[in-house]
């Protein structure tokens, strides 16, 4: 009897330290297409693929969906309905041979072609789930009229504009379709078996590991512009500012890689107008350093025709050339201007042109008085040398020329439209810092013109697909702001093509 009654007891005791510890079973799920990132490509693809009756499956790694696409406003398309209904000519040959010619053919022309080709339909795809659109404009200022910026929307009461818009009608249809959203939980490797893709590692928000069988895997993480190391290796300016990303940490980018995806654009920044870290794109502090009137270098030289602001990428390459600072010098006169007149360069839809900087007094003395080094007030102009640190003379020197050049309305260094030149002259004179920005990466991994991922020897992995800012070959060796709503459209029409092409491949 006490045999048995110790058995009993070595059994109990066994039993009880065992379940002392969590049980960390592998869950595990089974799918038709599984999809890495629940952002604008994410989601288009999850409802196109719902809609041609596949079972899918998103993982997030944030608490929402949406991602950076929540904070877009408007989407590309050539030759859409409402285009079409307004006299816009805007034809797809012509948005086809202005991205490419933009890339010196550096560009995946397949790939560009399809895109361009798919856009107005999404547009009216859109429709159907409630989207609607305020205006056609422009990217750069004075373009082509591509650009549909998304108005309002209403869900539940509230009401939600341009990208937001979009991002909670795909979140609402793809659920209403039957799909499944597994939020905060990232995707952390690929399964590949017999040389095809079959399935999704993931961890849910306790860290346990789930396991997703899928025919067929898109990877769609929205780059990665919060991994430090990634934009040091990769990007031409190390430190580059970026602005709204969160948890962008090029996951989906390196799981491909390491199941054998070439790399391609993994070097190209969606660069945007300069400025400063930590300030919203709204900023009137920002909007008036960024009005196109004298930027210089830290010697006190100006480097650049101020205007080409309006196109994002040349203002940022010219800036990253000189070693990425930079200083925008307006005086007391063009202050009142822009305050009581408002901005002639407008900032998209944060800051529209004519925009009285009410807000610019505040802000600029609030960041005055930390005394850091972004901004300076002064009231001589050898006094702004010595606050950028530059030569006395030189920088009085690049003032007389820009004075001079106001004076004739005639730049005879870089050729600045006249409208846009102004003097500095009276005290005192306001001085920010500018560094090179940007919305987000634009590259990584190498896909053909169906979206799929393709090797090193341009042949395709089996199932599996990637498109959005994951996704190179869109650019040549800068992000193009020629026809506007280009990336936000690329990363609807690629998850929608990526979706189509799944299908098919799951069909096979």
């Amino acid at each position: 009897m006490r045999s048995l009654s110790s058995n009993k007891f070595f059994v109990f005791i066994i039993l009880a330290v065992f379940s002392a510890f969590p049980a960390f079973a592998e869950k595990v799920y089974n799918t038709d297409f599984a999809i890495v990132g629940g952002g604008t490509t994410g989601l288009a693809a999850g409802v196109q693929a719902k809609m041609l009756g596949a079972d899918v499956i998103i993982l997030e790694k944030q608490p929402i969906t949406g991602g950076t696409g929540n904070f877009a406003e408007g989407i590309f398309a050539a030759e859409s309905s409402l285009q079409l209904r307004q006299g816009i000519d805007v034809s797809k040959e012509f948005a086809f041979k202005t991205i490419m010619d933009y890339s010196h053919w550096r560009a995946n022309g397949p790939l560009v072609s399809a895109f361009v080709n798919k856009s107005a339909e999404t547009i009216e795809w859109l429709k159907q789930f409630g989207i609607q659109y305020e205006y056609i404009g422009v990217g750069g200022f004075g373009g082509p009229l591509t650009w549909h910026v998304i108005g309002d929307y209403e869900q539940d009461g509230k009401h939600y504009h341009h990208g937001k818009a979009v991002m909670m009608a795909l979140t609402k249809r793809f659920q209403e379709l039957g799909g499944t959203l597994l939020l905060e939980t990232p995707g952390v490797d690929l399964i590949k078996k017999d040389g095809k893709i079959a399935g999704v590692i993931g961890q849910d928000k306790s860290g346990e590991k789930i396991r997703i069988n899928a025919k067929a895997v898109l990877v769609a993480t929205g780059g990665f512009a919060n991994n430090r190391e990634m934009v040091a290796k990769y990007s031409r300016y190390p430190d580059m500012i970026f602005i709204g990303h969160i948890g962008k940490t090029g996951d989906g980018i390196q799981m491909a890689w390491k199941a054998g995806a070439d790399e391609e654009g993994v070097d190209v920044m969606q660069s945007y107008r300069p400025g400063l870290k930590g300030f919203h794109p709204a900023s009137h502090l920002i909007a008036a350093a960024v009005q196109p009137y004298l930027f210089v270098d830290p010697n006190g030289h100006r480097y650049t025709d101020e205007s080409n602001i309006t196109e994002w990428p040349q203002s940022g390459n010219a800036l990253e050339r000189i070693g990425g600072t930079a200083y925008s010098i307006y005086d007391e006169n063009t202050k009142q201007m822009v305050i009581n007149e408002g901005i002639q360069m407008p900032l998209g839809e944060w800051v529209i042109h004519g925009t009285k900087l009410d807000n610019l007094e505040k802000d600029f003395n609030k960041e005055l008085k930390k005394n850091n080094g972004n901004v300076y007030k002064c009231d001589t102009i050898e006094e702004v040398a010595k606050a950028i640190g530059a030569d006395p003379a030189v920088l009085k020197a690049t003032v007389e020329a820009n004075n001079v050049a106001a004076e004739k309305h005639k730049d005879d260094l870089f050729h600045k439209d006249a409208k846009y030149l102004r003097k500095i002259e009276k005290a005192p004179f306001y001085v920010t810092k500018l560094h090179p920005r940007a919305l987000g990466t634009l590259g990584g991994i190498r896909i053909n013109e169906h979206t799929e991922v393709v090797d090193a020897d341009g042949e395709t992995i089996p199932g599996l697909y990637s498109g959005g800012l994951d996704a190179g070959g869109m650019y040549g060796d800068s992000y193009d702001l020629k026809l506007g709503g280009g990336t936000f459209g690329f990363a609807i029409n690629s998850g929608r093509i990526a979706a189509e092409s799944a299908v098919k491949y799951i069909l096979k």
